[in-house]
């Protein structure tokens, strides 16, 4: 019968039904980082365990990294301290590490893919919740928390639910300033930050079939936001031209056997889902949340929710946000004044992202009130960035450029918001707290309406900078 990739991808890596009708999955490849592996390793030595395959798991640094200055030992005893620990773990174990010195550190969803380790038809698990980015690929990849790190560590396999598959199509051309996070914004809208519990999401249609990997990347990145396990596109001849000359990518005779499976992954023509949501991408416009989770956003041009305008259930969710964020329902988002610009995170932080940004801040400068950065999503990313002297584009224009991190997104690390500041992000939470600080605002958009917004120095429509 037709499959899925998903069911595919499964079947394939199934080791064997277990009795509470979870599946134990052999995970290909297992990337972890500083944060969520230190208490995972202490688990394992307590039991005498070893860490089984070896050669499957990567090792990065990225969430508690300055970006302000990477010279070690950090200032931050505490992130000095959780660096050397992963730094002895791998050494131990026998793990390939990607620090500060190799050229090759960066957020771990940004360097998976660059580095051509993220493959079609592969399961890949990471301790960090937006290990779905890796789906873009057509692999199925999960975040797990640190117990099923272990687990991971010492048998290379996962317990894990069966799951539905929901396909969205977004058809049509996009407009002149949407860009990719416009499109996962709107799907998240529409079908609410828990719709997609119990499912992966595979994304499908025009739109996506004319993305590049980058921007199907950021797709999948933020299913989690919208509740689902995974998210994944179908491996194509973009996937297949992206990872052709990777570091870790198959070569010659090999690449080209590896090409013909990666495709017969795809899902087949007359599978069958679980569910089917149909999205018209011309009608997508640029977009800004307005909220405290990714679902609660609007179009730059349109007003906030009021209460008469939404189902009763989730009106006490509407009321709670607005107060948070000081906004009154009826008022448009445009205009709302931004204290801080970010870009970066796994989200929005590739190459392509800070082409888009430069082409909107070229001969500009940064209102004198707002502070601006710009931390690329790896030391690859940085230096192709500098190649193309996009460093100089947004220095001269009053951004600061930064070494590689998760720096803002989370603010592990020193780069974080101060009392109520509104930030204008490119990341994918805006949580209470999310950015360091208890009473900090965070407004996700496109990196494109970041620069806008850092511009202008208030939210405003990308539509006005760009030719």
């Amino acid at each position: 019968m037709p499959s899925t990739l998903l069911q595919k991808v499964w079947d394939a890596h199934t080791v064997r039904r277990l009795p509470n009708g979870q599946t134990q999955l052999f995970i290909g490849l297992h990337l972890v980082h500083e944060v969520t592996t230190p208490q995972a390793f202490d688990m394992l030595r307590a039991r005498g365990w070893t860490v089984k395959f070896p050669e499957r798991t990567v090792a990065t640094v990225d969430h508690i990294v300055p970006t302000r200055d990477q010279r070690r030992p950090f200032m931050d005893v505490m992130a000095e301290d959780m660096l050397s620990a992963l730094e002895r773990n791998c050494r131990e174990a026998g793990i390939r590490l990607f620090d500060l010195s190799t050229g090759s550190q960066g957020i771990v969803h940004v360097i998976g893919p660059e580095l051509g380790l993220t493959q079609p038809g592969m399961t890949i698990a990471c301790g960090d919740s937006h290990t779905s980015t890796h789906g873009a690929f057509g692999a199925v990849a999960f975040g797990i928390g640190t117990s099923q790190v272990r687990d991971v560590l010492a048998s290379q396999c996962l317990a894990m639910e069966p799951l539905k598959v929901r396909r969205i199509r977004v058809d049509g051309r996009l407009a002149h300033g949407v860009f990719a996070k416009d499109v996962i914004l709107e799907i998240i809208r529409r079908l609410g930050v828990q719709g997609g519990v119990g499912y992966a999401y595979e994304y499908a249609g025009e739109v996506v079939d004319r993305m590049s990997m980058d921007e199907r990347m950021t797709i999948c990145n933020m299913s989690i936001e919208g509740g689902a396990r995974a998210g994944y596109v179908n491996p194509d001849d973009a996937t297949v031209d992206y990872l052709r000359g990777r570091r870790f990518s198959p070569a010659g005779d090999a690449f080209d056997r590896a090409e013909a499976w990666w495709k017969s992954m795809a899902s087949d023509p007359g599978a069958a889902y679980d569910d089917e949501v149909l999205i018209d991408g011309s009608a997508i416009r640029p977009t800004v949340t307005w909220g405290i989770n990714p679902g609660q956003s609007v179009y730059v041009d349109e007003k906030l929710p009021t209460a008469r305008e939404l189902p009763s259930s989730d009106r006490a969710a509407i009321e709670e946000a607005l107060q948070f964020m000081g906004f009154h329902a009826g008022d448009p988002i445009a205009g709302t004044k931004v204290d801080v610009a970010f870009i970066g995170s796994c989200t929005n932080a590739r190459l392509s992202d800070l082409r888009e940004a430069a082409r909107v801040i070229r001969g500009h400068r940064v209102a004198p009130h707002v502070k601006a950065l710009v931390v690329p999503g790896s030391q690859g990313v940085r230096l192709a960035a500098e190649r193309e002297g996009l460093d100089r584009v947004f220095t001269e224009a009053g951004f600061e450029w930064r070494g590689a991190g998760c720096s803002m997104c989370l603010a592990m690390n020193p780069d974080r918001l101060e009392g109520r500041e509104v930030c204008a992000s490119s990341s994918n939470r805006n949580f209470k707290g999310r950015q360091g600080s208890p009473t900090g605002r965070t407004l996700l958009m496109s990196p494109a309406m970041v620069a806008a917004a850092a511009l202008a120095g208030e939210v405003v429509d990308v539509r006005r900078f760009r030719d």
